[in-house]
């Protein structure tokens, strides 16, 4: 139980806020309350509202002094709950919300923690460069939630989750001390990287308010296909096919449920569904070069082929970015798609890209055996492992039984990752959701080291006390 923030120290973070850094006013507190699926509702008496980060620095100062617990927030779009305040005070990244350089010939974008991704998407386009990260959430997600969460998104085949697109940062740490580790170095081999410690850390070691992320060409050449499936087994033959045909012109392999599909149609106006026939499954594949004409070249080849050798039922190859755009947004709607369809059991989990279509038929008749009639919208990055399975009740079924056996139909799916050496959480982090779960799967080895980093850096646990080990 978080402790109650002394009014003392209330009054010392407005003082070092300022008049307009800082908020008590419940309409403004609202929304940053409630995790936008309506699961997780939390209370804080204060937010603060930093607006650089000698601010930063001085708010978690005091705190770290007073023993007040801290709660970082950036865009409010996390799936776990963890930026979700219980009783701390509330920290807000987002005013932090410049591009401080932006450099081609080091193919670098420095930026802090409050920019959002689309922001970052626009700023390098504009000097004829690209930052891969894909989200669905672009509009809303800031460099300093995806760096806290090491967000994947729909290119990590290509181009590694947000960890590997990160040159340096600046961040407090938990006593109020700044670090400004803004290089730009790709190779800098000389102890600890206390970057990777704060990437995915979620918000644990200290907040991070400001990156130098990596920026890579524009690539002209441009395929993208939607794909029915003659079967699931035909996504993990389909994707080693594409390595082959396509080299390293791969930029993303995603599977989709047919059911998913159905909800997008059904609940995203202006949705289409780009094939005659309905199919089980499905993947999106985009293949990218800089070769003009080699991405379309190669598309067409491996669907030739895949078509030949019966493992592609149909196809439909985009002729214009529009058509591309649309066939993305059948899948970064998912998660949009499913707010109207009920309680479902959501698992965001990954294994070895072999076993993929192995682990769904394992996960879909333990899920039908504790749930007859269930359905199971499994959907995600196919391409590395990543897999969003998400079960919701049968049509007509009772949502509160379906609720009450949340618990226990998460413990049977993650069972089954562990046996294949996953992990329950592939690129949403552990947050207030699954943290007391994952200790059950870690070893006391990793517990214990986990736990030791942490209490070396935050040894009053300050910094989002409920989340982590």
């Amino acid at each position: 139980m978080t402790k109650p923030v002394p009014a003392d120290i209330i009054s010392r973070l407005k003082a070092v806020l300022g008049e307009n850094g800082w908020s008590q006013d419940p309409e403004r507190l609202q929304p940053k309350l409630v995790e936008w699926r309506d699961r997780w509702f939390g209370d804080t008496p204060f937010l603060a509202l930093p607006a650089n980060t000698a601010q930063v620095s001085a708010v978690v100062g005091v705190c770290y002094e007073a023993g007040v617990a801290i709660t970082p927030q950036g865009g409010n779009t996390g799936l776990v709950g963890g930026q979700i305040p219980q009783g701390e005070i509330l920290l807000s990244t987002e005013k932090l919300s410049r591009v401080r350089e932006i450099e081609t010939f080091d193919d670098v974008i420095v930026a802090e923690a409050g920019v959002t991704l689309a922001a970052i998407h626009e700023a390098a386009a504009g000097v004829n460069r690209r930052f891969p990260l894909g989200l669905a959430s672009e509009g809303s997600a800031t460099v300093g939630g995806f760096i806290s969460t090491n967000a994947g998104g729909t290119q990590v085949l290509r181009y590694g989750t947000a960890r590997s697109l990160v040159l340096g940062l600046e961040a407090v740490l938990p006593n109020g001390d700044v670090w400004d580790g803004l290089k730009r170095l790709r190779k800098d081999n000389t102890g600890y990287d206390l970057k990777q410690l704060l990437i995915g850390a979620e918000g644990t070691l200290g907040v991070v308010t400001a990156a130098s992320l990596k920026l890579f060409p524009v690539l002209e050449s441009r395929a993208v296909a939607w794909i029915g499936l003659t079967g699931l087994d035909a996504a993990v033959e389909l994707l080693a096919r594409a390595k082959q045909e396509a080299g390293g012109a791969v930029e993303a392999f995603e599977m989709i449920a047919r059911i998913g599909v159905e909800f997008v149609l059904r609940n995203v106006p202006g949705s289409r569904d780009p094939l005659d026939a309905p199919y089980p499954y499905y993947v999106l594949v985009e293949f990218a070069s800089g070769e003009p004409g080699s991405a379309e070249g190669a598309m067409e080849r491996f669907l030739a082929k895949g078509l030949e050798d019966g493992l592609v039922a149909d196809a439909a190859l985009a002729q214009t970015g529009a058509q591309a755009k649309a066939l993305w947004a059948l899948r970064e709607n998912q998660s949009a798609a499913q707010k109207p369809e009920g309680v479902v059991w959501k698992h965001d989990v990954s294994v070895p890209v072999s076993q993929v279509a192995t682990f769904i038929k394992q996960a879909d008749a333990a899920m039908e055996r504790l749930t007859p009639g269930c359905r199971i919208a499994a959907f995600g990055h196919v391409g590395d492992g990543n897999v969003h399975y998400d079960v919701f009740g049968p049509v007509g079924g009772d949502p509160a039984l379906h609720e009450a056996t949340r618990d226990e139909a998460g413990r049977i799916v993650n069972d089954i990752i562990a046996g294949f050496g996953g992990s329950i959480s592939a690129e949403h982090g552990l947050g207030s959701m699954k943290t007391d779960e994952a200790a059950h799967y870690k070893s006391p080895v990793e517990l214990a080291a986990q736990r030791a980093v942490r209490l070396a850096l935050d040894p009053k646990r300050i910094m989002n006390p409920r989340v982590l080990f």
